[in-house]
């Protein structure tokens, strides 16, 4: 049911900056998806995607936690069956790209986590 993490998420003021920051220490080129004032910035770094997004406190709060995205078979299937567990719906399932969907989860403990699949 579970893949390897295919994201790790985190919040920043300015996501284009902090994407920027992290190229020079990880030698990696930058990614960005512009959406209006909105900016989505990333890094591909061992197969994993580092991504920066927008801090606000609907999201995540400055300072948050990262969000680790798990790879699932069916977002859907896993999604539900987290929720008959005990986490609870924090935002989507969004349709990122043709494909690709994402939503995110908060465990019984407060930890947001990510689900990412068809």
């Amino acid at each position: 049911m579970f893949g390897p993490p295919t994201t790790v998420m985190t919040f920043a003021d300015d996501p284009e900056k902090s994407a920027r920051w992290w190229a020079g220490v990880l030698n990696a080129p930058v990614h960005l998806e512009v959406d209006g004032d909105s900016v989505y910035a990333w890094l591909n770094v061992s197969g994993v995607e580092l991504g920066f997004h927008q801090a606000d406190d609907d999201r995540n709060p400055r300072g948050g936690s990262p969000v680790v995205y798990w790879s699932v078979t069916d977002l859907d299937t896993v999604r539900g069956w987290l929720l008959d567990a005990g986490c609870r719906h924090h935002r989507g399932p969004l349709t990122v790209t043709e494909g690709r969907r994402i939503c995110q989860l908060v465990d019984p403990f407060g930890t947001i986590i990510g689900l990412e699949g068809p």
